[in-house]
């Protein structure tokens, strides 16, 4: 799936580019990421298991996707050709929101292979539910930092009222 995605991702960028370049691009982003994708899960799936949970999250959701970009941005440059800026801020883009997914999906006990894992159709039945809670993921950590923001005042005040 993330081959064919990010693939759409660098045709639409390159939309203005010769049919032979596209192409080229297109193929070798395909090749890269059925070829690296798993190995690249499987990294963030052993970050699950980092001690310090802001630590395993920084894994996922930075340092595993920059290493990817990296590798397939030299990929590229190797094979000669090279995608073009706009195409490959695009691909960074996805990855970043592909990578935050990820995160989200894993801590949710989704799309984890070994022990852990369930069945590709449970975890196919879960992802609507895993959807809406994604994007809805910012607007309730915001209501969650203003709650806790609002009892360190409460807190702050009962304090000074007790002194």
């Amino acid at each position: 799936m993330s081959a064919v995605v990010r693939s759409l991702v660098y045709g639409v960028a390159m939309v203005r580019g010769g049919n032979r370049e596209r192409l080229a691009v297109i193929g070798i982003e395909m090749l890269y990421v059925t070829l690296t994708a798993g190995i690249y899960a499987g990294l963030q799936q052993r970050a699950l298991s980092i001690r310090r949970r802001w630590l395993g999250d920084v894994c996922i959701v930075l340092l595993v996707p920059g290493l990817s970009q990296a590798l397939d941005w030299l990929v590229h440059r190797i094979a000669g050709a090279p995608a073009p800026a706009r195409a490959f801020t695009g691909a960074v883009a996805f990855t970043v929101i592909s990578a935050l997914f990820h995160r989200h999906v894993m801590r949710q006990g989704t799309f984890l292979t070994g022990e852990a894992e369930a069945s590709v159709i449970e975890d196919f039945r879960r992802i609507p539910k895993l959807l809406v809670s994604f994007v809805s993921w910012p607007g309730a950590l915001l209501l969650s930092l203003l709650a806790r923001a609002e009892r360190r005042g409460e807190k702050s005040e009962n304090f000074k009222a007790a002194a």
